[in-house]
């Protein structure tokens, strides 16, 4: 059994300011660590970058599924990873000025050059996500794993939001590819909190925000 995220910050672990250590700056729009991070084993990538333009975030992972056996759209993606792989981008994890994760969000395929899949598909590879090694950084590997198992249900929220995004964006312009919309990039947000993760759970209060 995984340690909750929550460990983390008892340990007095920021996962952020673990990640860019022995950086000696960090810049709008890089990805750290400069080539991502990756693991073979379970075909899981994930890197953290900011935007200029988004306020009240120091900035926000991504993390993926490597897949070798789809077939690929080429997008130009203004954010996607360093190599030609097939990724399949599951949730990005907002992170506060504090390196505390402060919502989950689901991006338009040309935002990461991703190799889009339906909601379902995506929850299926949620649980496929583990970076089990220690580069960059032994303890935020293990928390983003966790991150994944702790907002499981959270993560059903969010994809059919996103999904649902897509679709009434289809409905109102016909013949128009939503997944190539410029104007349409961030698909669904939720606000998580660690700390009231349980009580969500409990009372099924769980609603993601769809965006457009």
């Amino acid at each position: 059994m995984l340690a909750r995220p929550t460990a983390a910050a008892r340990a007095g672990l920021n996962v952020v300011a673990e990640l860019l250590r022995g950086h000696e700056g960090f810049y709008i729009d890089e990805h750290y660590p400069p080539g991502d991070v990756s693991d073979s084993a379970s075909d899981s990538l994930y890197y953290y970058h900011a935007h200029r333009d988004v306020d009240l975030e120091h900035g926000h992972f991504h993390l993926f599924t490597r897949d070798t056996a789809r077939s690929v759209r080429r997008v130009d993606a203004p954010h996607a990873h360093a190599s030609a792989d097939r990724l399949v981008h599951l949730v990005a994890i907002s992170m506060d000025d504090w390196g505390e994760p402060q919502a989950l969000f689901t991006t338009n395929r040309w935002v990461t050059g991703e190799d889009w899949a339906a909601a379902a598909e995506v929850r299926d590879r949620v649980a496929r996500f583990e970076i089990d090694h220690a580069y960059p950084s032994w303890p935020v590997n293990r928390w983003l794993t966790a991150m994944l198992q702790l907002y499981g249900a959270h993560l059903d929220v969010l994809l059919a939001a996103r999904d649902a995004t897509i679709d009434r964006w289809a409905e109102k312009r016909p013949g128009d590819d939503p997944r190539a919309a410029r104007s349409l990039e961030v698909l669904s947000w939720l606000p998580v909190s660690i700390d009231a993760c349980a009580d969500q759970l409990e009372t099924g209060s769980l609603k993601a925000i769809s965006r457009r």
